[in-house]
């Protein structure tokens, strides 16, 4: 290197520590504004529980309480969010689809698939210590900055997901074979004014008793029901119809055969495709889950033609690969893309020698009309336990919950946001961490976008 080069550089460096940081945190602001776009986000968190509790069964030290947390958004840079939360019982134990949202935004529905854990010596307590839940919470969002309860009501034992219909006045929930769903898989709620009317349970077609019916996600725009079935591999879809007190649930289409072990599902924005994500678990697997190959991602098309008597037919048109135990799913606003949320062995206790030190994302790109998935790549990142993401209403920026820290002194978890970028000499996708997070009650597992 040249002195004249070096002096050059020098006189660089120079100019910029003349340069107030305050001017360089503003031209970093116009450059990514990062404005993560929507009313608020809202996340649930198990404080019951270390993450390693799933493999020792120990439950470790309490952070806390179970919480709901609100981030209200309103345009603000990302580094000015801060939750607001409450108490909302709920678990970690199960998808993670345990709150859900009403269209209109005002009432968030969480369900409490096992009890707070008992009072006592934590150094004692054990994750076979905790009980059933049977309790679906109803808290108001009018004032984001204090959510509030308003509502309990006991259902079944131990649900393990819930879905609002599109219109704001139904519920769906789903119940574990451990609790009540080997006798009642599923109950409808009537929702309305704020509140939960009396459970109705349907018998549940072409569903074997003593199956698992892991998940029930609501069509966007039709009175139509996605099942997954965690034991078959399998999707059916069940048109709902109502009179007066009664509901019954009509086939709709034909059975889809997916992969092994399904978690949950989410339907595309437009209702064309659904996607399912796959986390191969199961008692032929080593440890259960602790060893499980990489996971995948489905896509099936609804009507994607007609069967012999006239009914649809729904068909799998495409898989991709995922990291490993892809427990979450999100699908962006503009259908593009699809991110997993992928465990990894990142919930190990430090002294497994299987733990992997880091979590991972793993980008898909959607094609919104042929549901074809396109696998991108994996991102690594300092994390324990993803379960869930969310893109925001611009479809640029994702935020990720983060269920805990491998630092030990930080305290909680976080919320942690991501962006979609892209080189301009070579258009092609990734994903970037961002140094953005919010901090969270320990435990954060669900999470949804208010759009």
């Amino acid at each position: 290197m040249t002195q004249f080069t070096i002096e050059k550089l020098l006189a660089f460096g120079l100019a910029m520590m003349l340069i107030p940081s305050e001017a360089i945190a503003q031209t970093l602001d116009r450059a990514a504004p990062m404005t993560f776009q929507g009313r608020y986000l809202v996340s649930i968190s198990d404080a019951d529980m270390l993450a390693s509790a799933y493999v020792n069964g120990q439950l470790g030290p309490r952070e806390g309480r179970d919480a709901l947390s609100v981030i209200p958004l309103g345009g603000r840079h990302v580094r000015d969010l801060r939750a607001y939360e409450t108490e909302a019982s709920n678990s970690v134990a199960g998808p993670p689809v345990a709150v859900a949202v009403t269209p209109d935004g005002r009432f968030a529905i969480v369900v409490e698939t096992f009890r707070p854990r008992p009072d006592g010596d934590w150094q004692n307590q054990r994750f076979s210590d905790l009980r059933h839940g049977d309790r679906i919470l109803v808290f108001d969002l009018s004032d984001p900055t204090r959510p509030r309860r308003v509502q309990e009501v006991t259902v079944a034992e131990r649900p393990d997901s819930v879905s609002i219909s599109r219109d704001g006045a139904s519920v769906a929930i789903a119940f574990n074979p451990q609790g009540a769903g080997t006798k009642t898989p599923l109950a409808i709620i009537p929702f309305s004014n704020g509140r939960l009317g009396q459970p109705v349970y349907p018998t549940v077609p072409r569903l074997p008793q003593g199956q698992r019916l892991i998940h029930a996600e609501w069509h966007p725009k039709e009175d139509v029901l996605a099942l997954v079935n965690e034991n078959a591999a399998t999707v059916e879809f069940v048109r709902v119809g109502r009179q007066r007190n009664t509901i019954e649930l009509q086939p709709w289409g034909n059975v889809v055969q997916i992969e092994k072990a399904p978690y949950m599902a989410r339907f595309t924005p437009d209702g064309r495709h659904l996607i399912v994500n796959n986390l191969f678990w199961g008692p032929d697997v080593e440890g259960l889950w602790t060893e499980a190959p990489r996971g995948s991602v489905n896509s099936i098309r609804l009507s994607a033609g007609k069967q012999a008597d006239g009914s649809p037919r729904h068909a799998l048109v495409s898989r991709a690969m995922t990291g490993v135990s892809p427990e979450g799913i999100a699908i962006s606003p503009n259908g593009r893309f699809v991110v997993t949320t992928n465990l990894e062995r990142s919930y190990l206790p430090y002294d497994d020698r299987r733990i992997t030190w880091f979590s991972t994302l793993s980008l898909i790109t959607l094609d919104p009309q042929t549901g074809q998935l396109n696998h991108v790549a994996e991102y690594p990142y300092d994390g324990i336990l993803p379960e869930a993401a969310a893109f925001d209403a611009s479809s640029q920026y994702l935020a990720v919950v983060n269920y805990d820290h491998f630092d030990d002194r930080k305290q909680g978890g976080s919320i942690d946001f991501w962006r979609i970028a892209t080189d301009p000499l070579n258009p092609h996708p990734k994903l970037v961490q961002t140094r953005y997070s919010v901090p969270v009650t320990r435990g954060a597992h669900s999470m949804v976008l208010v759009p």
